[in-house]
This record gives structure tokens, C-alpha cells and sequence, in this order.
């Protein structure tokens, strides 16, 4: 009984046939076969060399994939014949006639070791494949020397080589896209794949960074399997993962179908990267410490070694101090990216991830590796429903637009999204077989909420809008129609956040008719009356149509060039104009101006500012966590209708302010400013007037304010400040300014211009509605006051909420007779606040 031939030796039957017999073997798949693939091309080589007569001073040399070890089923033999220079004109011949003539696809130098390394000099490519260089046969010392000298050379010359590497890998990716997202993605050249596994080992090799190791060799190892796989379906030795090899790939895996297949893909193909742009940020900061192009210090605080080191990543012990800007409560700007103070404790601070996540992109900055790391290691879940701030800050980060998405990406690499948000787990990396889509279903998500981050001024509750936006089709995955499905998902997502019902609501309905209008639109005839009545129906108010007909936009952007165009918008435009001037009787149009009966604590207030003829306010004593708990956002639009509401120490939204001052101009202007000056971020704040004694009217100033950082200021403080800036002997204007110019530049986001418009009349019976939407910042509700001063106008009530990090802000005016004003008027009055805000 004989025994069974080693697939390593070729046997008399030939190599070619060798190789044949390993690959349909039963055994080892995977890494296993390639190995030994690699290790039977390595005998079969040295074989040849010895037969070829070759004489000392010469070595065959694997190179690429070939010397990683790593042979696909079709890969290209990648060989170097490395000699001292003496060498016999037909040996490279007797060496490579064999490997033709057997089938095998060959890529081959013959080179001394000082052309080998001129060559590399001058070929990146060259250089990248002599870094995995590996020895086969022949002189081994010879090998061990080129080895050692090439990656000296790649040390020496890291500085210049790697820039040039990542500039290669911006060129493939815009080439061949990213593997994340493509139906049909090449496993090898597309951002995500093979060839930046091999830049990462490359970066490693130079000692100057190195990528996060948490799952990289997995991905790597799912990619080249499925490459493996891919090149044994066709035959050929391709890349591309076409549509109609991916059933049989998926078979030849063991997974369960296509779509299985593409989700592992997707999800190794992020992990690679992540990985990368983690490593290239690092190659950046070293190159720039080194060239002397490092961010000027701002403010230096002295390093802790211990805990405080995972917060700001590896290095900086070496420089004993560390340059870094405050952000936001436990968030700092540290070498570019946000990293965590040192006084931070994610283990007793849930909101921690959300609020660093939005402070990151706001800022236009990324958010460090090693920080994400420790908050999904240390964080606690967060109690459901969520604090008001945790939703505050997903609103936020969801606001900051393109910015949000390398945070996001961030928060996903280490699985803090699906933690938030359970559901999330169903769409993650599912792929969407639709030539219209280009996105991933999780990914098309992200890219609703940041087109939507450009339409927040067309909205008066653009929270809702971003919210809608990143779950819309947050039902796709499942059973039945994905927009009933994600109608039952968002209320039970929504109710998680915190929402109240009626925003719950809102948000159910935006979900489950997300696309009724451009259905509607095109598919029905406009001036069917029946057309116009499925809309109203379905939304049932003007806010809820505004938000719908954005959600519709967005959406259809962020599908593809396809979804969306002039003729559509047109048709959308014209349903949902109908749709307005049916529902424009509905209640909710507008902001209201009803007010609550003042409270004993507010009539006390107003009582004494009117006996004393100054400012009397109430504030709490206690400590407050910092506005940036809650980004720069004031309140929910429930907390800002003047009345009282909500009681003191408003927990994580903020404490309520209560300011009584005798009525004179620009009174709001004014103590916003004071306000600002005590970096107390204004989250809400409603105005009314009152006559408590018959003296004469004193307007009641409610507030939900929270400091930027640290604690409230002392009540006396602020009164003497208030006194100050009311009777001129404090220019708060001034002082602003001056603040404002001493401050750090930071890069920021774009944003949409601000929004002022007058509200129509029916709005109020009363007064004039001015309505000015905005990017929220330190001094905006001053700069406002200030022109509604300017302009002459007296503000009878305010409305002023931050949903995220958007102002949406309403102002009743009226004439110095009390009266509203004339239509000319009120446009000049809008002009001159929009000319305040820039």
C-alpha cells in the first residue's frame, strides 16, 4: 500500500500538476494553502536553481506576496535573482524557461544588491516589494544583506518615501473607490483592501507609527480568503468581485449567500481602513514635530504618566508637556485630534462618548484612537431614555455635516454606535443591490444626516430632521416594507433618546412616509385633489411637510446622482407648496405666543427690580456640569416659552436663571452679552413683561443657562456686572471683542448661512415674529439684541432655543406705540439682524 503524494514535491507528473493537486485538496484553506502553495513554489525554485548550475555569490529571492508568504491560487511569482556580479548570461534563461513554460505567471529582475537598492530609490513600488523580501535558495547571506540595507534605506528615507505612499493610495482610491461600499469591489486596489494592508506593514517597517492592531490581521485574513476563493470560481487571476461570482465565492466560503459574503467584506474592509487613516494621522504629526511644522502651543498643561497617558496617546511622555486646547468638559484638541483631559472619568460619565464624538467634529477634528479605545472600554451604557444632554450631543455631531463622518467611523470601529443604538446592528454594513444606491444601508444613513446638516435653517426643529435622517430606513434588513418596519423601530429609538411623544411622533411619521412625497410626486397627478389630500393626511401639520420635504431631499442626495434632479425637485416642490396652502389653518404653524401665569418665585423678582429700580435675579449656588455637557445648545423648544416651567437646577439641561430688570432699550442685547462675558452658554430663554406694583413695565428674563466649563458664577458677581453693563460703565461689546480676538483660531466646520425672516401675520394678532435661524455661538443671542435695538424696535416676547448646535430663535416686536410693524418695516428690521450676523 503506498503513501499519498506531497502536494509540496511536484512529482513526475510536473509543478504544474503538483499545484493542481493542492489546490482541490480537501485540506487546509485559507492562510494554510497559501502557505503551502508558497512553500511548494519555494522547492520547486531551489530545485531549478540547483539544476540551472547556479555558483556561489547568488541567491534566489521571493519577493511581494511571494516572500510574505502569502500565494493566492493565481498570483503572480514575484522573483528576484540577487548576484555579486558575476554571473553566467544564460542562468537567469535556464532558471525562468521552466516557470513559463509550466503556466505559472512570473515577475522577475536579475540584480545585484547595489542595483537592487538603486532601483528601489528610484520605484516605490520596487522598494515596497523588497521590503518582504525572503529567501528561497542559494547564498542566504547574500539575502540577510539586501534585507538589512533596504529597510535601512526605508528608515533613512521614511520622511519622503511615505508621503509618496500615501499619495499612491489616495490615487487608487479615487481610481477604484472604497471596498466598504461597492457591489462589485476589487478585494485588492480599492481603499480598504490588500494593497493598504501592505502600505500599513510598510508604515510599521519605517519605526516612525503604527496602525491600531485590534482586528487588523482578521481583515486582512477575511480578504485575502476571500481572494482565494474568488481566483478558484473563475480561473483567472482577478480582483474584482463581481456580481455573478459571488454566489459561488459565498458557497465556496461556507457562508450563507452573497449578501453574507459582502457584509464580511464590508466590515474587514473598514477595519483596514480605519486602521490606515489612524496610521497616516500619526505619519502626519511625526513628520510634522520633525520638520518643525507642528501646531503653535496654545496653553501647556504638565503630563501625568499612568492613566492620563491612554488618553493622549503614545509619545508625549517623551516631550514632558503636552499642547492642548479645551473643547468641551472632559474633551481636549491635543496634536489635531480630541483626546480626553486628564481629569476625565468615563467610568462615571456615560454622556462622555457623545460628547467628545461632537465636540471632534464640530471642531473639524478627529477623534484619537486610543480615546476611543478607552471609552468604549471604561463608559458605562447610558440610562434609558437618555439624559437630554446625550441627545443633545447626537444632534450636535449629526449637525456638524461631513465632518461627522471620520468621528462616526471612529465611534463604529469599536462598536460605540451599535451600543447606542441597538438597532443599528441590523443595518450595519448590509449592502443594498440597487444600481441607484452607492451606499451601504448604514453608511446611506450617515450621508442622509449630513445632507440634512445643510438644510437645518429650512426647519424649525432641525433636531428632528437629523434624528429622521440617520434612521429613515432604519427598517431595511427585515421582513415586510422597510418604512412600516422602521415606523415601529424609530418610536421605540426615539423613546430611548428621550424624546417627548410629540416629537416621537413627529418622528415616526417622517420614518414611515420618508419617501410619500417623491413617490407622490411623480407617480401621481398634481392637480387630483386626492393627490394633495394623501399628503395632508400623512403629515398633518406644516412643521412635520417642512421636515418631510427635507428628509425627501436629503435622502434622495445622499442615494445617488440618479435619485435626485431639477425635474424631481420641481415635482416635489409643487406637491408640497399644495400640500402647505391646505394645511396653513393647522395649528403649529407658527410659534405660539401663549404664556404661562407668572410664578410667586418670578412675580417676587419682578416685584423688587421694580422698587429697586435694578436687576434682581436667582441662580442657583450649586456647581453645574459645563455647556459643553450638552454642546452649545439652550434647551428644547418645551423649555422656552417664558413661563416657568421648569423649576432650578434643571439637571443635565442646564439651571434655570430668573432676571428681573425695569424695561429699557436694548435691555436682551445686554444681558445676553453679560451672560457671555461669564461663558455661560444660553441653552433657552423666554421674555415677557410685566407691571407687578403699577410703576411701570419690567420685563422677566427666563433663562436655562450652563457654564462652558467648571461652575456658575456667584449671583452677586453677575448682579454687579449686570449693574455695570446696564448703567454704561461696562462695555460689553467691547470686552467681547477683545475676548473673542485674544482666542485661538480653530478650523471648525461649515455651516449654512443664517436664516431671518418675518413669520407671516398670522403668527400673532399682536406683534411682529421675527425668526432667526443660526449656527449656535458664544455671543450670538448679543449680536442679535444689539441690531433689534439698533433697529428701534421693542421685543415684547423671545422664544430662544438651541436644538444641537442650531439656534431656532423667535422675537415678537412691536412699535414704540406697541403696535406690529409695517411690513417695510419689519424687512428692514430683518435686514439689519442679518447683517449682524454676517
Amino acid at each position: 500500500m503506498g503513501t499519498a503524494p506531497d502536494a509540496r514535491r511536484p512529482g513526475p507528473d510536473g509543478p504544474a500538476a503538483a499545484r493542481a493537486r493542492l489546490l482541490a485538496a480537501p485540506g487546509p484553506g485559507g492562510r494554510g494553502r497559501r502557505t503551502a502553495l508558497s512553500a511548494l513554489t519555494d522547492d520547486w525554485l531551489a530545485g531549478l536553481f540547483a539544476a540551472a548550475g547556479a555558483p556561489a555569490g547568488a541567491a534566489v529571492v521571493a519577493v511581494g506576496g511571494y516572500g510574505r508568504g502569502e500565494l493566492s491560487p493565481r498570483s503572480d511569482l514575484d522573483v528576484l535573482l540577487l548576484h555579486e556580479g558575476r554571473l553566467d548570461p544564460a542562468l537567469p534563461e535556464r532558471l525562468w524557461y521552466p516557470v513559463w513554460d509550466s503556466g505559472a505567471s512570473l515577475d522577475h529582475a536579475v540584480r545585484t544588491p547595489a542595483e537592487a537598492r538603486s532601483v528601489a530609490a528610484a520605484d516605490l513600488r520596487a522598494q515596497l516589494g523588497l521590503l518582504d523580501a525572503r529567501h528561497v535558495a542559494g547564498d542566504p547571506a547574500l539575502t540577510a544583506a539586501l534585507r538589512s540595507a533596504v529597510l535601512a534605506d526605508w528608515r533613512a528615507d521614511a520622511p519622503r518615501r511615505l508621503p509618496e505612499l500615501r499619495e499612491l493610495g489616495r490615487e487608487r482610491a479615487e481610481r477604484h473607490g472604497e471596498l466598504s461600499f461597492l457591489l462589485e469591489p476589487d478585494l485588492k486596489e480599492a481603499r480598504g483592501g490588500l494593497r493598504d494592508v501592505v502600505a500599513l506593514g510598510a508604515i510599521a517597517a519605517s519605526w516612525l507609527a503604527d496602525a491600531p492592531r485590534e482586528g487588523l490581521a482578521a481583515a486582512a485574513l477575511r480578504l485575502a480568503d476571500v481572494r482565494d476563493a474568488l481566483h478558484l470560481v473563475t480561473g483567472r487571476a482577478t480582483d474584482r468581485l463581481a456580481l455573478q461570482d459571488q454566489d459561488q465565492v459565498a458557497e465556496r466560503l461556507g457562508v450563507p449567500d452573497a449578501d453574507a459574503l459582502l457584509r464580511g467584506v464590508y466590515e474587514a474592509a473598514r477595519t483596514v481602513a480605519y486602521a490606515s487613516d489612524v496610521a497616516w494621522r500619526s505619519v502626519e504629526r511625526v513628520l510634522a514635530a520633525r520638520s518643525g511644522r507642528g501646531r503653535r502651543p496654545h496653553r501647556r498643561f504638565p503630563f501625568a504618566a499612568g492613566r492620563g497617558a491612554g488618553a493622549v496617546g503614545r509619545g508625549a511622555v517623551a516631550r514632558g508637556a503636552v499642547e492642548r486646547r479645551p473643547l468641551a468638559e472632559g474633551v481636549v484638541e491635543q496634536d489635531g485630534e480630541a483626546v480626553l483631559a486628564q481629569g476625565a472619568r468615563p467610568a462615571a460619565d456615560p454622556v462622555l462618548p457623545l460628547r467628545a464624538a461632537a465636540a471632534a467634529a464640530q471642531n473639524g477634528l478627529a477623534l484619537a484612537d486610543a480615546t476611543v479605545r478607552r471609552l468604549a472600554a471604561e463608559c458605562r451604557p447610558l440610562p434609558v431614555p437618555w439624559p437630554d444632554e446625550a441627545r443633545e450631543q447626537l444632534v450636535t455631531l449629526l449637525g456638524a455635516g461631513e465632518a461627522c463622518l471620520p468621528v462616526w467611523e471612529a465611534l463604529e470601529a469599536r462598536g460605540l454606535i451599535s451600543r447606542l443604538l441597538p438597532d443599528w446592528e441590523r443595518v450595519r454594513c448590509r449592502p443594498q443591490r440597487n444600481a441607484v444606491h452607492r451606499w451601504t444601508v448604514d453608511r446611506h444613513l450617515v450621508e442622509t444626516a449630513v445632507r440634512a446638516a445643510a438644510m437645518t435653517r429650512r426647519v424649525a426643529r432641525p433636531d428632528l430632521l437629523l434624528v429622521a435622517a440617520l434612521l429613515h430606513d432604519i427598517g431595511k434588513g427585515g421582513p415586510g416594507d422597510h418604512s412600516e418596519a422602521g415606523e415601529a423601530a424609530v418610536r421605540g429609538l426615539a423613546a430611548r433618546m428621550g424624546f417627548d411623544p410629540e416629537s416621537v411622533e413627529t418622528l415616526a411619521v417622517l420614518v414611515r412616509h420618508h419617501l410619500t412625497l417623491v413617490d407622490t410626486a411623480t407617480r401621481r397627478d398634481p392637480d387630483d385633489p386626492a393627490t394633495v389630500e394623501a399628503v395632508t393626511k400623512a403629515v398633518g401639520s406644516v412643521p412635520r411637510l417642512e421636515l418631510l420635504r427635507a428628509l425627501t431631499e436629503a435622502d434622495a442626495l445622499a442615494t445617488g446622482p440618479a435619485a435626485w434632479s431639477a425635474w424631481r425637485a420641481s415635482l416635489v416642490d409643487g406637491l408640497a407648496d399644495r400640500a402647505a396652502a391646505r394645511l396653513s389653518g393647522a395649528p403649529g404653524g407658527c410659534p405660539g405666543a401663549a404664556e404661562s401665569e407668572p410664578t410667586a418665585e418670578q412675580e417676587r423678582l419682578a416685584v423688587e427690580a421694580a422698587r429697586t429700580g435694578g436687576p434682581a435675579l436667582a441662580l442657583p449656588s450649586s456647581s453645574l456640569p459645563s455647556s459643553s455637557r450638552s454642546s452649545s445648545s439652550r434647551s428644547s423648544p418645551s423649555l422656552s416659552a417664558g413661563g416657568g416651567a421648569d423649576p432650578a437646577g434643571a439637571g443635565s439641561t442646564g439651571v434655570r436663571l430668573l432676571l428681573a430688570v425695569p424695561d429699557r432699550p436694548g435691555l436682551l442685547g445686554t444681558v445676553a452679552g453679560v451672560l457671555a462675558l461669564h461663558r455661560l452658554t444660553v441653552r433657552s430663554a423666554g421674555l415677557r413683561e410685566l407691571d407687578p406694583i403699577g410703576a411701570g413695565p419690567v420685563l422677566l428674563l427666563s433663562w436655562t443657562v450652563a457654564a462652558e466649563f467648571g461652575g456658575l458664577p456667584e449671583a452677586a458677581r453677575l448682579r454687579a456686572d449686570l449693574r455695570r453693563a446696564l448703567d454704561g460703565s461696562l462695555d460689553v461689546s467691547r470686552r467681547l471683542a477683545e475676548r473673542d480676538a485674544a482666542a485661538p483660531r480653530r478650523r471648525g466646520v461649515p455651516v449654512p448661512p443664517p436664516v431671518v425672516s418675518v413669520a407671516p401675520p398670522v403668527a400673532s394678532a399682536s406683534a411682529t415674529v421675527l425668526e432667526v435661524r443660526a449656527h449656535d455661538a458664544p455671543g450670538l443671542l448679543h449680536r442679535i439684541g444689539r441690531a433689534l435695538d439698533g433697529a428701534g424696535v421693542r421685543v415684547r416676547t423671545a422664544h430662544v432655543s438651541t436644538l444641537g448646535a442650531e439656534a431656532v430663535d423667535a422675537f415678537y416686536l412691536t412699535d414704540a406705540a406697541g403696535r406690529p410693524l409695517g411690513a417695510r418695516r419689519a424687512g428692514e428690521v430683518a435686514a439689519a439682524v442679518r447683517a449682524a450676523l454676517g
